[in-house]
C-alpha cells in the first residue's frame, strides 16, 4: 500500500492513504516534519519534563503538571481506551509510530533543538492523549474558584456576580450556522474563528486526510491524531465552541503527617484516609533538580505545596477534581467516528461519547440536516463546588452522576454560539457577556441570505458594545478642563469600532486604562491584591500579562444563575491550624486569574453600571482617569499599541507584530488587558467557513502558517492575510496539489 503527501499552494498537507492506520501514521509524520519543535514542547509539558530544556521559567508548570498528575491520567485513559475501544487504540498507535518516523528530519531542520541542545525523544501511545488533556487542562477555569473564594471572603457573596465577566487568563469563541434557507446556495454554512492564546507554531493545523472511508479537511490540533473540533467531511461538517461548563472542582484538604512520614486526608465522613505519595524530580536546565512530593486523595491530585505539617501537626492544600482522572476517558473514542459521519445524525453518536472539553456544537449536512448540541461531561454536585473551594472533610461535595447534555433549536434559520449563557447555562456558573453574540445575531439579520465569501464581514467586525457604560459615566461629567472636556466630546462621538487606524479607540483605551488603574488602586479592593504563591518569581500583574506556563486555555463568564447568596451557601471553614485563614498559596501558573487589574479590567462594565461599589466615588474616579489621560496628549492610534504578541515557548528576539483591529468584546476578538497593556496575547486562533453546497468553496486562514520551522516558506505566509480579515480557499482538487512524497507500507 502506498502512503501519498500532497501540498498546496500554502503548503497546507493532504494525505492520501488506503485505511485510516495507514493515514494516522501518515498525519504522524507529517505533523513531525512540520511541527517537530511543537509536538516536542507539548510532550514535554504533559510530562512536566519541559524545564530541562527550557530553564528555569517551566518550573512552575512542570512542578503543576506532575502534581495534577497529567501524564498519569493519559496513561490510564489509554489503557482504558485499549480495553474499550481496540480500533481506536491501534489509530492512535499508529499515530505516534509517524510522529517517530518524522521527528529526527524534523528536528534536523527545525533550529530550536540545536538552541536548546533537545534531542527528540520517542512517543508511546499515550502521549497524544497526554498533549490533549495538557492543552485543555484550564478550559473549565478551575482557577476562577480561587478568586471567587478570595472575592467572598473579602468582599462578601455579592462581588461573585460583580466580577462575573469573561477572565484575565482565558478565551472564547465565535461560532454561528446558517441553515439552507438563509445561504445563496440553499445549502447550509457555517463559520466561526476559536479564540486561544496566539502561539509560534499556531495551535491548530491546517490538514486534510483522506482513505477510502473519509476525506475530511479541518483543523487539527498537533500530537492528536483525526480532526476534532472544525471539519469538513465532504456531506457533513462541524465546528464548536467552548460551552463554559463547570466540570472540575477544587476541594480544601485537611492533611495529617504521621511519625511515618504517611500522610492523611480528612473525608466527609470524619476518617482520616492515607493519601497516595511519592517523591519526583524535576530537572531544570542549568540549576540543581527540585525534588517534589507528589499526593493525592480520595478527591483527586494536590496541586499545591504541602511543606508542612510536621508530625502530629495539620496543614491545608488544594486537590483538583477532573473528570478523566475520575472516568479514565478523554473522549478518543469519538474521534474515529467523527471521521467517518456522513450526516448531522453520525456525528450526533459520535459525540455521545465526547468527553472534554465540555463544547457547544454546530453540524450541518448536505441533505439539510442540522445540529446544535452539548458535547462533553458534566458532573451533578452542589452549588458550592461549582462556585468555590468546597470542603473536602464536610459531606454534601461529591459527584452524584452526570448532567445530561443540552440540545437547542435554530432560530429563524440561523444558531449563534460565543460562549454566552444560553444553550449551556445548566452546566455552567460564568459566561461571556453577550456582546459577541448579539452583534453576530444582529449582522446576521442584517441581510436573508449569505454565501461563504461573505462572512469574512462578520469575522472582522469591531463595534465595542461594552464601551456604554464608561461612555455614560462620561458623559454625566462637567466642569471638566478644556482638553479633558474636548476629549470626551470626541468620545462621545465615536463609533464604538476599535479599528486599528482610529485616533478615537485610542482615546478609549487610554481612557479605559485609567479607570481601571484608578479602581485597581482604590483601598476597597486592597485585600484582593495579596497574592501568596509558592515561588514568586513574577509579580500577579507581570503574570497576568502572559499566557499561563502550561497550554493556553478558554473560560468565560457573567453572572451566576442563582442568587449571591447561592454562590455561597456555606461560611469560610476554619482552618485546623487557626481562625479563618486564607486557602493554601497558589500555583504560579494559576496566578493570572487572581490578578486584580485584569478582573476589573474584565469586568469594567458590571462596575460602572452596579447601583453602588463599596462606597467608591465612580464619577470623581472617571473624572480622575478622564483629565490624566488628556493631559497625556494624543494616543495616537489604536494599532500603535493594540498590536499581536504571540507566545514562544523559547522566545527569538523581541517581537515586533503587527498592528490589529478589535479588542476583546468584539467579534473581532483580539484582547487586550486594560491597565496593563494594549498588546493581544490572545485572539482568533484560526478562522473558517465551510459550505455545505460545495466544499472547494469553503475558506480558511490561521495566523501564522503551515510550516512551524521559522525561517520555512509556509512559516508566516498567512499572517499579512489573517490580519486583514482575508481567508484563502480550501482547495480540495487533487489534480491542483503537489505530490511531495509517496511512501510504501506494510501497515
Amino acid at each position: 500500500m502506498t502512503i501519498e503527501t500532497y501540498r498546496d499552494a500554502w503548503g497546507i498537507p493532504h494525505l492520501r492513504a488506503g485505511s485510516a492506520r495507514e493515514l494516522a501514521r501518515a498525519q504522524g509524520r507529517v505533523t513531525a516534519h512540520d511541527r517537530a519543535w511543537q509536538l516536542e514542547v507539548e510532550r514535554h509539558r504533559a510530562q512536566g519534563t519541559s524545564a530541562s530544556f527550557l530553564g528555569p521559567s517551566a518550573v512552575a508548570w512542570d512542578v503543576l503538571a506532575r502534581r495534577a498528575r497529567l501524564a498519569d491520567t493519559a496513561r490510564r485513559c489509554f489503557e482504558a481506551l485499549e480495553r474499550r475501544d481496540p480500533e481506536t487504540a491501534q489509530w492512535v498507535r499508529s499515530y505516534t509510530a509517524g510522529v517517530n518516523e518524522g521527528l529526527p528530519a524534523g528536528a534536523a531542520r527545525t533550529p530550536e533543538f540545536a538552541r536548546t541542545g533537545l534531542t527528540p525523544g520517542t512517543w508511546e501511545p499515550w502521549h497524544p492523549l497526554a498533549v490533549w488533556l495538557t492543552t485543555h487542562i484550564l478550559f473549565a477555569g478551575f482557577p476562577a474558584k480561587l478568586w471567587r473564594e478570595r472575592a467572598i471572603r473579602h468582599l462578601g457573596p455579592a462581588s461573585v456576580p460583580l466580577f462575573a465577566t469573561d477572565g484575565p487568563a482565558t478565551a472564547g469563541s465565535n461560532g454561528w450556522l446558517l441553515a439552507g434557507p438563509r445561504t445563496t446556495t440553499g445549502h447550509a454554512l457555517l463559520a466561526g474563528d476559536p479564540h486561544r492564546y496566539l502561539e509560534a507554531p499556531g495551535v491548530y493545523q491546517q490538514i486534510r486526510l483522506a482513505c477510502p472511508e473519509f476525506d475530511v479537511v479541518g483543523l487539527a490540533v498537533p500530537g492528536v491524531p483525526g480532526i476534532a473540533h472544525f471539519a469538513h467531511a465532504g456531506t457533513v461538517a462541524w465546528s464548536i465552541t467552548n460551552a463554559m461548563a463547570d466540570y472540575q472542582d477544587l476541594y480544601r484538604e485537611r492533611l495529617r503527617r504521621t511519625e511515618t512520614g504517611a500522610v492523611l486526608a480528612l473525608g466527609p465522613d470524619g476518617v482520616w484516609t492515607e493519601a497516595e505519595r511519592h517523591t519526583e524530580t524535576v530537572e531544570t536546565a542549568g540549576q540543581p533538580p527540585l525534588r517534589i512530593e507528589v499526593l493525592e486523595t480520595p478527591r483527586g491530585p494536590v496541586i499545591t505545596e504541602v511543606a508542612g505539617p510536621a508530625a502530629g501537626g495539620e496543614a491545608e492544600a488544594l486537590a483538583l477534581r477532573y473528570p478523566p482522572r475520575v472516568t479514565h476517558d478523554l473522549g478518543f473514542t469519538a474521534l474515529l467516528p467523527l471521521l467517518r459521519a456522513r450526516r448531522v445524525a453520525d456525528v450526533d453518536r459520535a459525540l455521545d461519547a465526547w468527553a472534554e472539553p465540555v463544547n457547544v456544537v454546530h453540524a450541518a449536512d448536505t441533505a439539510g440536516g442540522t445540529l446544535h448540541r452539548v458535547a462533553g461531561r458534566v458532573p451533578l454536585r452542589s452549588q458550592v463546588n461549582r462556585t468555590r473551594l468546597a470542603p473536602a472533610w464536610l459531606p454534601g461535595h461529591e459527584w452524584r452522576g452526570w448532567h445530561e447534555t443540552p440540545y437547542g433549536e435554530l432560530t429563524d434559520g440561523a444558531a449563534v454560539m460565543a460562549n454566552q449563557r444560553g444553550l449551556a447555562a445548566p452546566l455552567g456558573v460564568e459566561f461571556a457577556p453577550p456582546h459577541r453574540a448579539d452583534r453576530i445575531r444582529a449582522l446576521l439579520d442584517e441581510r436573508r441570505t449569505w454565501s461563504a465569501a461573505d462572512l469574512s464581514a462578520i469575522h472582522t467586525d469591531t463595534h465595542l458594545a461594552s464601551a456604554a457604560p464608561l461612555l455614560d459615566r462620561l458623559a454625566a461629567l462637567d466642569g471638566l478642563t478644556p482638553e479633558a472636556a474636548a476629549l470626551r466630546d470626541r468620545l462621545l462621538v465615536w463609533d464604538r469600532r476599535m479599528d486599528a487606524d482610529s485616533t478615537a479607540a485610542a482615546d478609549y483605551a487610554a481612557v479605559r486604562s485609567a479607570v481601571v488603574r484608578h479602581l485597581a488602586a482604590h483601598p476597597a479592593f486592597a485585600p484582593l491584591t495579596e497574592t501568596p504563591t509558592e515561588t514568586p518569581t513574577k509579580t500577579p500583574a507581570e503574570t497576568a500579562t502572559e499566557p499561563p506556563t502550561g497550554s493556553p486555555a478558554e473560560t468565560a463568564t457573567e453572572p451566576p444563575t442563582g442568587s449571591p447568596a447561592e454562590t455561597a451557601t456555606e461560611p469560610p471553614a476554619r482552618s485546623p491550624v487557626g481562625p479563618s485563614v486564607e486557602p493554601p498559596v497558589c500555583p504560579e501558573p494559576l496566578l493570572p486569574w487572581l490578578a486584580l487589574a485584569p478582573r476589573i479590567a474584565f469586568a469594567l462594565e458590571h462596575l460602572l453600571a452596579a447601583e453602588e461599589l463599596y462606597g467608591i466615588d465612580r464619577p470623581a474616579l472617571v473624572r480622575a482617569a478622564l483629565e490624566e489621560t488628556a493631559a497625556d496628549g494624543p494616543a495616537g492610534t489604536w494599532g500603535d499599541t493594540h498590536r499581536l504578541a504571540l507566545w514562544q515557548a523559547l522566545p527569538e528576539r523581541p517581537y515586533d507584530g503587527p498592528a490589529l483591529s478589535g479588542d476583546h468584546d468584539c467579534v473581532l476578538c483580539t484582547t487586550a488587558v486594560p491597565g496593563l497593556t494594549d498588546l493581544s496575547a490572545r485572539g482568533p486562533a484560526a478562522r473558517y467557513v465551510w459550505d455545505l453546497a460545495r466544499r472547494e468553496d469553503s475558506l480558511w486562514v490561521v495566523p501564522l502558517g503551515a510550516d512551524g520551522v521559522p525561517g520555512a516558506a509556509h512559516h508566516t505566509d498567512q499572517l499579512p492575510l489573517w490580519t486583514k480579515g482575508e481567508l484563502i480557499p480550501v482547495d480540495t482538487d487533487w489534480d491542483r496539489l503537489e505530490l511531495v512524497e509517496e511512501t510504501d507500507t506494510d501497515v
